[in-house]
């Protein structure tokens, strides 16, 4: 089977979530964290986290890039298991088989997404309240540069200046 991974080329996802999530967790695309928020009083890193920010389960972190990886039923279960949890202790799910299904679901989601992709198919996400009052997905495939190597144009550095 094969899932989403997080990925990070650089340290852009410190500075652009409240908790970036580390390289090589599991990932889910985590609209589910937005579904009872006002998407229009969104600000800062978490109106950024809703915009294009997939969801780690186990650090509770955000990531830009996520890879399509092999994932083993095992690590598939613990996932689940993981998400289940989230949803009983963090949004009040009634009880852990309620929990889940609606893990289950997610996962499912997951592996229908990445079934046809290839290993290590990047993904990207978009993200942004419809006309229904609901939230509209959209992810894309990055593929690498060809040709000429890839001139890195900036790079982000720690603000070390106190001064306001």
């Amino acid at each position: 089977m094969k899932f989403l991974r997080t990925i990070r080329f650089d340290a852009s996802d410190d500075h652009v979530f409240e908790r970036a999530a580390p390289s090589d967790e599991w990932a889910v695309p985590g609209g589910f964290l937005f579904a009872d928020q006002p998407v229009d009083a969104l600000t800062g890193k978490t109106k950024q986290a809703f915009a294009n920010g997939f969801f780690s389960p186990r650090s509770a972190g955000h990531a830009t890039l996520v890879a399509v990886a092999d994932i083993s039923q095992d690590e598939l279960d613990d996932l689940t298991q993981a998400l289940a949890t989230l949803f009983v202790e963090r949004f009040g799910a009634p009880d852990e088989q309620s929990a889940l299904n609606v893990a289950h679901d997610e996962i499912g989601f997951v592996t229908d997404l990445c079934e046809d992709l290839p290993i290590n198919t990047l993904l990207a996400l978009s993200r942004a309240p419809d006309d229904k009052g609901g939230i509209k997905e959209r992810f894309r495939t990055l593929d690498p540069p060809t040709g000429a190597p890839h001139a890195r144009i900036w790079d982000v550095v720690e603000d070390t200046n106190d001064a306001p």
